[in-house]
């Protein structure tokens, strides 16, 4: 199918903007979506599958809407990863979609970062389910938003008083190093391993809001050991990398989550660093909890990375590699 897109209200200085140095937006927007672009003057030519080609000219028109300024890499990567996606553009904020709401509605997201957004369908899917259920497990690659839109959701409950306090863990392992003895006092020590949920926290809601936050209890970053014995009520509860976790530390977490509370687990099981021969809580989780009603999962490809491409590229590298070993090192 050949498509041929046209904008008439473009100047000189907007249509360089649109097309980036040498046509770099252009050229990559042919790469992403498997179609051939050429362009004459503000005349663009698509040239591909009838579906990309649609989706290639939705993008073009995403890039002039923002073209009066210089794009920025995170703005052309966005609106190319949701073209690849068939994920429509909408306005940026927008109230959170309840439970009960339609399918085409886009879940939306109250923080402090008023473009946060769903960027790919299957992260549509994952703030769906975590709204819609009281234990959402979002499983999948580096990059791909598990994390973070978790992290968000429970800053969107809290705000809204769904919730009386959010409550970040995860367990502390070693991603592959043996750090040793760390000096200083508890909070000192365990905060290297949280160090990742605080970043997230202060990104959605501001170090000085984080900071009151704690001090009044109602957000607690706190090591996955610190769970056992405790009764959840009323909390957004969040399990970070979650393949991590032996199954006994699982089981404990989950029967941690209280009445009014919704918990959601986040990891990489491609990313395990315990010991060998110990299984991973989350696989066994998966595994064990398929089809109990309450429960939803999201699973995460590569194709939903949304961090810088070659971070995309670097999965399915290794991706490649472990489906020719059967995952062997």
């Amino acid at each position: 199918m050949i498509l041929t897109h046209r904008f008439d209200d473009i100047d000189n200085r907007a249509l360089a903007h649109l097309c980036g140095e040498l046509d770099a937006h252009l050229h990559a927007l042919a790469r992403r979506l498997g179609v051939v672009v050429s362009r004459r003057g503000a005349q663009f030519r698509i040239d591909g599958p009838a579906a990309a080609a649609r989706r290639a000219a939705a993008a073009l028109d995403q890039l002039r809407a923002l073209a009066d300024r210089p794009l920025s890499p995170e703005a052309v990567d966005l609106i190319l990863t949701q073209a690849v996606s068939g994920l429509g553009v909408g306005p940026a904020v927008a109230s959170l979609a309840e439970p009960s709401a339609p399918a085409d509605v886009e879940p939306k997201l109250h923080t402090r970062r008023h473009d946060l957004a769903a960027r790919t369908s299957n992260q549509q899917r994952y703030l769906r389910q975590i709204l819609g259920h009281d234990l959402t497990f979002g499983v999948g690659p580096a990059g791909t938003g598990k994390t973070y839109l978790a992290v968000a959701c429970a800053v969107d409950a809290l705000e809204r008083h769904q919730v009386q306090r959010i409550v970040l863990t995860r367990p502390a392992v070693e991603a592959g190093e043996r750090l040793g003895f760390l000096p200083g006092d508890l909070a000192q020590k365990v905060d290297p391993y949280l160090r990742p949920l605080f970043d997230a926290l202060f990104d959605l809601m501001g170090f000085d809001k984080v900071a009151r936050a704690q001090e009044k209890g109602l957000l607690e970053v706190a090591p996955l050991a610190f769970m056992r014995g405790r009764t959840l009520n009323h909390a957004f509860v969040i399990l970070d990398e979650a393949q991590n976790t032996t199954p006994e530390q699982m089981k404990m977490f989950l029967t941690r989550i209280g009445f009014g509370s919704r918990a959601v687990v986040t990891g990489d099981t491609s990313q395990i660093d315990l010991p060998r021969g110990t299984s991973s809580g989350l696989i066994d989780a998966l595994q064990v909890l398929d089809g109990v009603e309450g429960i939803a999962t999201t699973r995460f490809t590569r194709a939903d990375v949304v961090r810088h491409p070659l971070v995309g590229r670097i999965v399915e590298a290794y991706d490649e590699r472990d489906a020719r070993t059967g995952g062997r090192r």
